[in-house]
């Protein structure tokens, strides 16, 4: 289960990376800016630390909720600085609920949380 554990949380990485880097690539309003690259960061971050401490997939989630919510209530420049973020948030929050491993107790398996 280690190498699904792994794979879910290089999504959320990627994820965090590819929003960090969208900061960048085209022109956002200050707040969006900002907002854009820091929770990309963090992001990436929380990912690397779920790895080993599967309960800070959680802050991801919030993160997620956080980026949904500021994508509309932020300023933006374009509707590509919001729908990016939107949807980078929707993909963060399903990726952070995928239980990190699977615990065998009796014959039946158990998500993790």
């Amino acid at each position: 289960m280690q190498s699904r554990t792994a794979a879910v949380r290089g999504i959320n990485i990627a994820l965090g990376v590819w929003l960090f880097i969208s900061a960048f690539l085209w022109r956002h309003s200050q707040g969006q800016f900002t907002n854009t690259w820091v929770v990309g960061a963090l992001c990436a971050l929380f990912a690397v630390l779920a790895i080993w401490a599967p309960r800070a997939r959680y802050l991801n989630a919030i993160l997620a909720v956080w980026l949904f919510v500021s994508a509309w209530s932020i300023p933006a420049l374009s509707a590509a600085t919001v729908w990016n973020s939107a949807l980078v948030a929707i993909a963060i929050l399903i990726v952070s609920l995928v239980p990190t491993e699977v615990a065998v107790r009796g014959s039946r398996t158990v998500p993790r949380l």
